[in-house]
């Protein structure tokens, strides 16, 4: 189809234009209503009626220019007199590329509006919810991060554990098996222990009733192995607060073995007083019956075969009757004892406990399994500790029955695999208010004053406030400025 000069040059034109301006999709812009563009209709170019073009003249063509808006529609073209026109061309078919227009929302009304409107803001308020708990949450574990010093007050860590195994170290002949301990025991046995010492299991009954601790100071080394060799004896499913006032019965009561001897707990009067009477001061305990033939068969023996003394060995202690390895290894370590320790003293909240924590795997089921246990990986200076750590911590916060896991450190950590997660999770939240509470701090400072009408008591009061710590425990505000000091001077003089 023949084209003129003037079409090419502004086809050509439009598509470069095209190319850099964005288009719009109007309704009009479709391929009939592009198609009945003319330039200058009715003056040099003219659209026939078979859809043919004529030629322009060669001097207009120069004079025509071209300005365009932000579409094809807007292209206007000025001829060399100034006026303005349009120019009708046959469009090019070229191709093109459209661009697609984002889809309409439907046009909603009424309920179905409403309905839209509520989902909206339903989703709007749950976003929102989310992110303020969420920074909440994160503001809370700031506080307690920034009050702990130790991985002990940092309440939301979880550990991954890995109980005691067996590593085999070498090949062949030179070979070796060790026994490695839980991977995080150590980080347990101090945060226990610092629960034991100034925490919730502070002040344990083991720790001035334990059978160590009831031997008479003022008696002799040997009354003193006896007095502990007969404690641990009577302790055998018996609480200790039990056992100490056996034990005094004992040291107060018991009879002399001949006119003139002194009373009290020593090996020649248990080997003189009748079963009778020995079991009437011992009938609180736990087996007092078996207890009263035990005690009786094992002075004897002591005063046959070990020279009226204890004997220095575990096997022993273990021969004499109900004595086992647990009270053989406490008398042997004890300081009223012989003080050697040869081994860990398994009792039942031993060997309750870590098997609670995992540190054995699969859980030993005596105290005996436990003790050989522990014995293979945990450092023999902490032998003789652990009993004391973990008897304290069943007593006060472990319990067999009704255990605190809210009040204990390894549970709110995350270091007790066996903690109660409901008692835990109340304890946070506790611990959280904690935290956030304010307390007013009322100082009072009195001076006694003397002025012309006589003596007088002036009291200045002063409030302050103050954050409580992770345990509510925080010293008083010093007042560096001297305040205080001031306005009692001047009362004073006043």
């Amino acid at each position: 189809m023949r084209t003129s000069r003037v079409a090419q040059e502004t086809s050509r034109f439009f598509d470069t234009a095209a190319e850099t301006l964005p288009r719009r999709s109007t309704r009009s812009s479709t391929r009939s209503s592009l198609a009945h563009f003319s330039y200058g209709a009715g003056a040099q170019t003219t659209v026939l009626s078979d859809g043919k073009e004529e030629e322009v003249e060669e001097e207009e063509k120069k004079d025509i220019e071209f300005t365009f808006g932000s579409d094809i529609e807007d292209a206007i073209v000025k001829t060399g007199d100034g006026a303005s026109r349009s120019i009708a061309r046959k469009r090019k078919r070229t191709a093109t590329t459209t661009a697609v227009a984002a889809p309409r929302a439907p046009n909603l009304r009424g309920k179905a509006a409403q309905a839209v409107k509520s989902e909206i803001k339903s989703e709007i308020k749950l976003e929102t919810k989310s992110r303020v708990k969420s920074e909440v949450q994160d503001l809370n574990q700031s506080a307690i991060d920034d009050a702990s010093e130790n991985s002990a007050n940092n309440p939301r860590r979880r550990y991954p554990h890995t109980p005691a195994r067996k590593r085999i170290i070498g090949s062949g002949r030179d070979a070796t098996t060790v026994v490695e301990g839980p991977s995080d025991w150590e980080e347990m046995y101090e945060l226990a222990k610092a629960m034991r010492i100034s925490g919730p299991a502070a002040n344990a009954a083991v720790d001035t009733m334990g059978c160590e601790r009831l031997a008479t100071p003022g008696a002799s080394a040997r009354d003193r192995r006896f007095h502990t060799l007969v404690a641990l004896m009577l302790s055998s499913q018996t609480k200790d607060t039990v056992n100490a006032e056996a034990m005094a019965r004992l040291k107060a009561e018991l009879p002399p073995h001949k006119p003139g001897a002194p009373p009290g707990l020593n090996l020649e009067n248990i080997i003189a007083v009748e079963p009778a009477v020995l079991n009437e001061l011992i009938w609180k305990v736990g087996f007092h019956n078996n207890k009263t033939k035990y005690i009786k068969q094992a002075a004897e023996i002591l005063r046959d075969q070990h020279n009226s003394d204890i004997p220095d060995t575990l096997e022993g202690l273990m021969a004499l009757p109900g004595v086992g390895p647990k009270m053989a290894h406490l008398c042997m370590s004890a300081d009223n004892g012989w003080g050697r320790v040869l081994g860990i003293g398994v009792d039942v909240h031993v060997h309750r406990i870590t098997n609670l924590w995992g540190w054995q795997a699969p859980p030993s089921k005596t105290p005996e399994e436990t003790r050989a246990a522990l014995e293979s990986w945990l450092p023999r200076d902490k032998w003789k500790e652990i009993n004391w750590l973990l008897v304290g911590l069943g007593q006060k916060v472990c319990l067999p029955v009704g255990r605190k896991c809210g009040d204990c450190t390894l549970g709110l950590g995350g270091l007790c695999k066996a903690a109660d997660r409901k008692k835990v999770n109340e304890g946070r939240r506790r611990l959280e208010l904690e935290l956030e509470r304010e307390v007013k701090v009322e100082v009072k400072v009195e001076a006694k004053a003397q002025d012309d009408a006589g003596g007088g008591l002036v009291v200045i009061k002063k409030e302050v406030e103050e954050e409580v710590d992770r345990q509510g425990i925080s010293s008083l505000p010093v007042d560096k400025s001297g305040d205080l000091d001031r306005r009692m001077k001047q009362d004073v003089e006043q």
